[in-house]
């Protein structure tokens, strides 16, 4: 049964490399589905040779086949990350495809390419840096999100493959440079798509982990965007609140002493308390990790104002609470 398999995978990949651009269209195709349907295929495909072809697919004219091969790259990257990152030329393929999304590159083909990017590095580590390295993706990316005209899941799927890059320190400082936060904070502000919002302030959470965030956040009044959106009167969700905790902890804890200052400020002086009123109901209901950067933000935005016993019952119930 597996020799059959194997045989049929070689078959079909092998018409990949045929003078026929209509056979080649179809072996697209039939790999696309099977890929889809069939885990256990994902392999074989892969050590049969297709991804060098599926790589070069990404640079046609064909609307049809760079989708077909950017969703057969999308789901090999499921099972076969290594393949992937080892074949010669498949960053380059989907740096392409992601940098003309606005005139060659079909929509379909752009998501699937940045969600290949997210799906090879949210569960590695060791590719973190390697994609990081590539500028060209990373200013593509930002490009997709601040492109007027771009589709919502090209933007969602843009801020995934952000996210995933951002969870590797070193990348964030390029980021910024590259313009992540300006473009990250229009959607924050502009965007009324709770979806959209939310894995915006997720990828910011992680961005402002970083030196080169405070000056980058002080151009956008980010501090103040973030502390609006703790603010139970703008009816933001639990998770995009928790992600501006995350963001405004983050920024306090890497930005410096006047960014830590800014924080607390900010937090503390906002209309009626809004602000800390999400901070608490952050550590009262939101996940573990939420909780615990609610009480980190908390204890910090406290001391720094001098103190304020009416919060003592979080603080001093969770005393050695620390976030990762």
């Amino acid at each position: 049964m597996e020799t059959a398999k194997r045989r049929t995978m070689e078959s079909i990949v092998s018409k990949l490399s045929s003078v026929s651009e209509q056979t080649r269209a179809a072996a697209l195709a039939e790999l696309r589905l099977i890929s889809k349907q069939d885990p256990d295929s994902r392999l074989i495909i892969a050590e049969a040779g297709a991804i060098p072809y599926l790589s070069e697919t990404l640079y046609s004219s064909s609307h049809f086949s760079q989708e077909n091969a950017a969703a057969t790259l999308l789901n090999l990257s499921i099972t076969s990350r290594e393949s992937l990152m080892s074949s010669r030329g498949l960053l380059d393929a989907l740096s392409h495809a992601l940098r003309h999304h606005d005139t060659t590159t079909s929509a379909a083909a752009v998501q699937s390419s940045a969600a290949t990017i997210y799906s090879l590095l949210i569960s590695d580590e060791s590719y973190r840096p390697i994609v990081g390295s590539k500028r060209d993706i990373i200013f593509s990316l930002i490009h997709i999100i601040r492109y007027p005209d771009s589709h919502p899941r090209s933007i969602k799927d843009a801020l995934k493959a952000l996210f995933a890059i951002a969870l590797y320190p070193m990348n964030r400082s390029t980021m910024i440079s590259l313009g992540a936060i300006p473009a990250l904070f229009s959607l924050i502000v502009k965007d009324s798509r709770c979806g959209i919002v939310e894995d915006s302030t997720a990828v910011m959470a992680q961005v402002a982990g970083c030196e080169e965030s405070e000056e980058a956040m002080r151009r956008v009044l980010g501090v103040s965007v973030l502390a609006d959106l703790l603010d139970p009167c703008t009816g933001s969700s639990l998770r995009i609140k928790e992600n501006a905790v995350g963001a405004l902890l983050n920024l306090a804890r890497c930005g410096g002493d006047e960014a830590r200052l800014e924080v607390a400020a900010a937090v503390a002086s906002g209309a009626d308390e809004g602000a800390m009123e999400g901070i608490v109901f952050v550590a009262e209901n939101g996940s573990v990790k939420g909780r615990k950067k609610a009480i980190d933000l908390l204890k910090l935005v406290v001391a720094s104002n001098g103190g304020d016993s009416r919060f003592d019952y979080l603080i001093h119930e969770n005393p050695d609470s620390i976030s990762s």
